[in-house]
């Protein structure tokens, strides 16, 4: 297409009308003005936090459920109920939310730390300082700023995973030096196991209280579509079936709202692309097969090598039979890649860890079964769309293309 085409096809595009009256209304950063089948949840965490609204320090609070289940959505409102209620009362109260994933912020411990002096308007290098020293520039700007800090780390089983858990040990200590402040934090985790693994100095500190958020049922999930498709699409434009069917998607995927959302607002690009009128079930089904391809690659290429070597143990074996594969098979065979990726060869028993880790991640299916007293193994079936695309990249993230 030349410039002149292309300068058509934009004119075009832009004169003819969008199926879409606010898309922001699917994304997961929206959110909306009430949280629904959330009630229980969000009275819960408002009684914890209540006292901060008195300059009471509220217990340590810790949120986790499966993702898209509305953690992350109740926490930001009532905090958000929190700050107007403090705002109007000019109460000195302050709330700081960070989102874990961010590389930028929650890599070290020390960018950590160094973003929280920042909201207080304490300028930190991004490098340069010892760990301890950043703490003290945080500890003594919290102090004079003289508030009640409600922090809220939201994937905090990634900071630990990057940082460390005395990053949070640190933060939970500070307490009991600080004069004129306090702190409270807030973690929001997927990772129903998190705490386990926990230091137990920092998990008695921390979980001081725990909520855990249930997922969606389908019909749940359809009420939460119908809410948004309402603010997200002109009127009428969804076919009967689509919303019923992407809310089956999504709670096949264990309630995942945030999912069903983002499948809803895909199929409608599809549909717009298409140079359609209205979204029906073809384009839904075309949005949940690119969604997943695009999940498993961006999984998978962002994975270490010797993750990327069980994958691939596991699907060449199954390429070979489609019997039930086990853990003892994947090992023969990834020991075998290892000498030609010249790989140093994980033991049987982090093998196992690495194929529990594909099973959360919903790439495979690994079924933990006993075998009496020769122990146990597990028995592994591959669940997600693995496309000869995903294969190349693992064939060329260890060099065997």
């Amino acid at each position: 297409m030349g410039d002149k085409g292309l300068t058509s096809f934009f004119e075009n595009f832009l004169a003819s009308k969008s199926l879409f009256r606010d898309k922001r209304a699917l994304q997961s950063a929206y959110v909306p003005e009430s949280v629904k089948h959330r009630d229980e949840q969000i009275q819960q965490i408002a009684e914890l936090l209540a006292p901060c609204l008195r300059l009471e320090k509220p217990s340590n609070l810790f949120i986790y459920g499966k993702t898209g289940s509305g953690k992350t959505l109740t926490a930001k409102h009532v905090t958000s109920q929190i700050a107007n209620v403090a705002g109007q009362r000019e109460l000195k109260l302050k709330i700081i939310y960070i989102n874990c994933k961010l590389k930028k912020i929650a890599q070290t411990e020390y960018r950590l730390v160094a973003e929280l002096a920042r909201a207080f308007g304490r300028a930190i290098p991004p490098t340069g300082l010892p760990t301890d020293e950043v703490y003290k520039l945080f500890f003594d700007v919290l102090d004079e700023a003289g508030v009640l800090l409600v922090l809220i780390l939201d994937e905090i089983d990634q900071l630990v995973k990057k940082a460390g858990d005395e990053v949070l040990y640190s933060l939970t200590r500070i307490n009991s030096e600080l004069r004129n402040s306090q702190i409270t934090l807030i973690g929001i985790s997927n990772d129903l196991m998190f705490t386990d693994e926990l230091d137990p100095r920092v998990k008695s500190s921390l979980s001081e209280e725990e909520i855990v958020f249930p997922p969606y049922n389908a019909m749940q999930i359809q009420e939460i579509l119908k809410e948004r498709a309402a603010l997200a699409f002109q009127p009428d434009l969804l076919l009967t079936g689509v919303i019923e069917k992407c809310a089956a998607f999504a709670a096949r995927e264990h309630g995942d709202a945030r999912r069903a959302l983002e499948l809803l607002r895909v199929a409608g690009e599809i549909a717009e692309r298409e140079g359609e009128k209205k979204v029906d079930i073809s384009h839904l089904d075309k949005a949940e097969e690119k969604i997943e391809k695009d999940r498993v690659t961006d999984i998978i290429t962002t994975q270490p090598k010797q993750f990327k070597a069980v994958l691939y143990a596991i699907l060449s074996i199954k390429k070979k039979h489609t019997d039930t594969i086990f853990t003892g098979e994947v090992y023969d065979f990834y020991r075998s890649l290892c000498v030609k990726c010249s790989l140093r060869p994980l033991t049987q028993r982090r093998v196992s860890d690495v194929i529990g880790e594909l099973d959360m991640l919903g790439i495979i299916n690994a079924k933990v079964i006993s075998k009496g007293r020769y122990g146990r193994t597990r028995e592994i079936n591959v669940t997600a769309h693995i496309s000869p695309n995903i294969v190349s990249i693992l064939e060329d993230g260890l060099d065997l293309a």
